[in-house]
């Protein structure tokens, strides 16, 4: 039975630890003005060889 609960353990630890890393991904999106996104679209867009660009 003792096995069960640390595995138990170890994927809530595991659930909580993605949880984090998801929020810090979403904040540090969230940071960037609609000018600054506007312009590092347009840096990637010309970084695409012709025949890639729609």
């Amino acid at each position: 039975m003792r096995w069960w609960k640390i595995l138990g353990l170890a994927g809530v630890a595991g659930v909580a630890a993605t949880g984090v890393a998801i929020a810090r991904a979403e904040r540090r999106r969230r940071a960037y003005t609609p000018e600054e996104i506007r312009i590092r679209l347009r840096e990637r867009v010309e970084g695409q060889p012709e025949g890639r660009r729609s």
